[in-house]
């Protein structure tokens, strides 16, 4: 298994979902709250320092009012 965390895909999943919670007008400690966690979290998160499971993304869709589907399929076209 390739190695996920800094590769073009990681980066461009991390730049939509920073895109998407900026367009939700969160802040880090507005959406770290909705997930139950720490303001960390989500910089690490939003930082590259973390993966994203595929439960956390689903929250992250229904939270910050995007189809994840659609995301996925941005991510497909990137290599």
């Amino acid at each position: 298994m390739v190695k996920t965390l800094g590769t073009a895909r990681h980066k461009a999943l991390i730049a939509l979902l920073i895109e998407k919670r900026e367009t939700a007008g969160l802040t880090q400690v507005e959406l770290a709250s909705r997930l139950g966690e720490y303001q960390s979290f989500v910089a690490r998160l939003e930082s590259g320092q973390r993966r994203v499971d595929v439960v956390e993304f689903l929250e992250l869709a229904s939270i910050l009012e995007f189809e994840p589907d659609a995301i996925l399929s941005r991510l497909l076209k990137v290599h």
